[in-house]
């Protein structure tokens, strides 16, 4: 009994307190939300009327203004004066513009919206005489309303005019409208000017709110719903601007945390009463589980020893296992720098053709320069020394392109741009299809397209794929050998799915259909004894499996070989990361 009046008592405390919890959260919440509109909307207010409070001056200076106001009035300068508001209004964007005498009489309005008189008008022609910028609120019966920026036009000492601009307000209160926050703004005696409510324009402040201690009721519609009246002056304007924060999501946050608590209570006690319960079965069963302890206890001394000696055997087969995968993997590693260093030697001759052609210019140049240089010919001779520095640069980019590629590959995958991956491709199979005869044609579609991979290793496997193509054309007329990206019908597809698909076909035989699918396999070859191993093309399809794609075989219908590469696309992938 005494375990339930505490479980209850600390209940009733959970509950209260953390549906104060919640409320304040919310209510904190509630308020910054609302701080942060009356913050944007003061800037707002006072951003549009600073954008007017110096055009009344800058008019009373000009010429044609001033102009308005030294002649007898008559009908044509009525029109002119209604013509030079109507334009300044227009451009300005101002609600209307008036000039009016030293009496406070109009002589010309824009638009004619505020021309009658009001107590408003009078102390801001005042305010002008006395050499000051006017500036007040104005309300019209007619629901019109808008705030005057005035500035006197002098001749000499003596003023001759006024000039009036009205701004409005219907934009502020427009973009108002779309805040789910009431939003006002009262003038000294407490009437709303300004309002996202139209209900409440121009109405008391206290026929639609009524005192309370946290917060204030405001009358929307036939309801009155509780608010907190978030409050900024605006001094200059000596008004007064209002947010109204809702505070129904702070009653709803503490009903929500007074529900939790009370679930959590539940909970707990429905825990405490299963804990009692598994205590008693605990105590019942205790007997039970002495009496099999020691029966247990043989059989578990037993079993640990059978385990102890399975778990050994097994331990020295796992590490068996990882040491021949160990083996395997350091086994394909060699094999495949093999390949690599196997091709290299199949270039060779055509390699050396292209170090020896460099070479035997450079030679040429040398002794035609220094020639050059006994004649005094220096400028012939400078232009040799260039030729041999381009072959040189010629001979370099050969041998770093073959050193990346002889040099064992990291295993990271990241965006390659293909360019460089064809490039230094084409630098090393290139020497080797001239001397055979073959044309290699490289869709210009594929230079701007990124891949993810490893630039060495995906370089081999258009080096592997070209050379196999080379040896299947070998001997043959017009030998050609295209690189392309697959049509554009498929590549919207390709770059839904994130990949990217390389056709690396050519004119030749092609393979049989009998030993299409053996093609891959390692040492699977139908050259002669001799001329290759056989792990080419099995090399390709590996890397290429590594990085997430594949390569295919095809068979074109107007004969040759076509093998498609898939890769990764890392445009695809950069996109579906963002």
């Amino acid at each position: 009994m005494v375990a339930a009046l505490v479980i209850g008592s600390l209940s009733l405390a959970l509950i209260w307190l953390l549906a104060g919890m919640e409320a304040d959260s919310a209510r904190t919440a509630v308020a910054r939300e609302a701080a942060e509109t009356l913050a944007v909307q003061r800037e707002t207010l006072t951003g549009v009327l600073d954008k007017y409070r110096l055009l009344p001056p800058l008019l009373a200076r000009q010429d044609d203004v001033a102009a308005l106001f030294s002649k007898e009035p008559a009908t044509g300068e009525h029109e002119r004066a209604r013509l030079k508001a109507r334009e300044v209004a227009s451009l300005s964007g101002a609600k209307d513009v008036a000039f009016l005498t030293p009496d406070g009489d109009v002589l010309a309005s824009g638009r004619g919206i505020f021309v009658d008189q009001s107590p408003d008008r009078a102390s801001l022609i005042e305010i002008v005489r006395q050499g000051r910028l006017g500036r007040a609120a104005i309300s019209l019966d007619s629901g019109e309303r808008a705030y005057a920026f005035a500035a006197g036009v002098r001749y000499g000492a003596s003023l001759i005019g006024i000039v009036v601009v009205y701004v409005g307000f219907d934009e502020i209160e427009a973009t108002w409208s779309l805040s789910t926050n009431p939003i006002f703004v009262t003038d000294p005696a407490g009437t709303i000017f300004l309002t996202n409510q139209p209900q409440w324009r121009l109405k008391p402040l206290e026929e639609i709110a009524d005192d309370g201690h946290a917060e204030r009721s405001f009358s929307v519609g036939v309801t009155a719903i509780p608010y907190i009246d978030l409050v900024r002056d605006l001094p200059l304007l000596d008004w007064r601007l209002h947010v109204l924060a809702d505070v129904r999501p702070v009653m709803e946050a503490r009903l929500a945390g007074g529900l939790t608590a009370a679930l959590a209570a539940l909970i707990t006690a429905a825990l405490v009463a299963l804990v009692v319960w598994r205590r008693e079965r605990a105590v019942l069963a205790r007997r039970a589980e002495r009496v099999a302890a020691l029966r247990l206890e043989r059989l578990v001394r037993d079993r640990t020893r059978a385990l102890n000696a399975t778990n050994r055997s097994l331990s020295s087969e796992i590490a068996e296992r990882r040491q021949a995968e160990d083996r395997l993997r350091k086994a394909q590693a060699d094999l495949v720098q093999a390949a690599k260093l196997a091709a290299l030697g199949q270039m060779s001759a055509a390699l050396s053709h292209e170090f020896n052609q460099p070479l035997a210019a450079i030679t040429t140049y040398a002794e035609n320069a220094r020639e050059f240089l006994a004649r005094g010919r220096s400028d012939v001779a400078a232009d040799n020394l260039t030729r041999i520095g381009a072959m040189v640069e010629r001979m370099a980019e050969l041998s770093r392109t073959l050193l990346s590629f002889a040099r064992k590959p990291g295993t990271s995958i990241t965006p390659v741009p293909l360019a460089a991956v064809l490039d230094e491709a084409m630098i090393l199979v290139g020497p080797r299809a001239r001397k055979e005869g073959v044309a290699l044609v490289v869709d210009e579609r594929l230079r701007a397209i990124e891949v993810l991979g490893g630039r060495t290793r995906l370089s081999q496997i258009f080096v592997n794929l070209t050379n196999n193509a080379i040896d299947a054309l070998a001997g043959r007329p017009d030998a050609r050998i295209w690189l392309e990206l697959e049509g554009a019908a498929a590549r919207d597809a390709q770059d839904r799915l994130g990949v990217v698909v390389v056709l690396v076909s050519d004119n030749g035989p092609g393979v049989p259909d009998e030993i299409g699918g053996a093609v891959f396999e390692p040492f699977f070859t139908t050259k002669e004894a001799g001329s290759g191993i056989g792990i080419g093309l099995s090399i390709a399809y590996s890397i290429a499996r590594d990085f997430g794609g594949s390569i295919t075989l095809r068979k074109p219908r107007d004969g040759g070989c076509v093998f498609a590469v898939k890769l990764r696309s890392a445009a695809a992938e950069r996109q579906a990361a963002e």
